[in-house]
């Protein structure tokens, strides 16, 4: 069997969430996230972003995380501002416009948002009341592209959202790769602050599925629980979902999967770099864009599964590998033995 590369969720999940499932499987609990295992792990969230007042709501993805949080925060005449990285623009089969949001994409080389790319939008939506009103900037951390957003650029562009009246939303799916960069200088309570709505994701890292939506702007979070009954999203067995956060908020087991995770990359990347290849990004997470020639691809092709992300001209493509909090030193061993071999 080939080892895979290609997402960091390719296993099942980390053998302490399996364990309490089965450990707690018997135990009768209240239904649809009342139960005792979601309202610890909610309390663990709040502690760990030092808001007490924020709202934690669990659901099982993140396009279904996307698709709650942007279509309950914004009224049918408001639209969200993107990267053309961005995962709702390209990986939800159109379900931010499925809502009636449309989604205004901006080009970036990094993935990231700056208020300077967002002024443009603003400024030519003005033209009240004929065009969408621009509303919530969606960004990702770590980004589709692998890099992440120190806490300067959050805080300059959580500042230009303030000031301009807009939503700052982050996509959390690999928000503990991006905090356990080792580049990495913001916080879970920096993020709390700093944004309106952002959400932990568990499906990426360590758990079977899940991920913790949470709601720091308190404007925002009247009623919003109906937006999570009506879009199918609350499990009857809520605890599904909150035994797997109990287990990966407590002892930080959430953050050292991560820190596992980008290690492991950056193994990977240390070996490519001392042979001289370059990469379509400079990346410190789970995510290296490697650019490679086609002979090399096809060798490692016969061990490792991975994407061919971009062609760069006709002998070489980026590769884009991900590394996960399950990948073995004997794995990127293997694949640093191959690279090592052959160039």
């Amino acid at each position: 069997m080939k080892f895979s590369f290609k997402n960091d969720y390719s296993e099942g999940c980390h053998p302490r969430i399996l364990e309490s499932l089965l450990r707690h499987n018997t135990d009768q609990q209240g239904g649809y996230g009342e139960d005792e295992y979601s309202l610890k792990a909610k309390n663990l969230i709040k502690e760990k972003i030092d808001n007490k007042d924020a709202q934690v709501y669990f659901v099982s993805g993140g396009t279904q995380a996307n698709l709650i949080v942007i279509s309950s925060v914004l009224k049918p005449y408001q639209c969200v501002i993107s990267t053309s990285t961005g995962h709702i623009l390209n990986n939800e089969t159109g379900a931010i416009e499925a809502t009636g949001h449309k989604v205004l994409s901006i080009e970036t080389e990094d993935g990231k948002l700056k208020p300077s790319d967002i002024q443009p939008i603003l400024d030519s939506h003005k033209n009240i009341p004929h065009q969408v009103m621009p509303k919530l900037v969606y960004i990702s951390n770590s980004t589709e592209l692998g890099t992440i957003y120190k806490k300067e650029e959050l805080e300059n562009l959580s500042r230009f959202c303030r000031e301009n009246n807009l939503y700052l939303f982050m996509d959390g799916a690999r928000l503990g790769h991006a905090i356990t960069s080792e580049i990495s200088d913001l916080s879970l309570k920096d993020i709390a602050k700093l944004t309106d709505i952002f959400y932990l994701g568990g499906t990426k890292n360590g758990a079977l599925i899940g991920e913790a939506i949470i709601i720091n702007n308190q404007s925002l979070q009247e009623d919003f629980a109906f937006n999570i009954k009506q879009k199918g999203a609350l499990l009857a067995k809520g605890r599904l979902l909150g035994i797997q956060f109990l287990e990966l908020m407590k002892d930080d087991l959430y953050f050292d999967l991560a820190k596992h995770a980008n290690q492991q990359a950056m193994k990977i990347k240390t070996a490519l770099s001392e042979k001289g290849i370059s990469f379509l990004s400079d990346t410190f997470t789970n995510q290296i864009f490697p650019v490679l020639n086609h002979q090399i691809i096809e060798i490692l092709s016969e061990k490792f599964e991975f994407y061919v992300w971009k062609n760069v001209d006709e002998n070489f493509s980026a590769v884009r590998l991900i590394t996960s909090w399950n990948t073995s030193n004997e794995a990127v061993g293997d694949f640093i033995k191959i690279i090592n071999n052959n160039l």
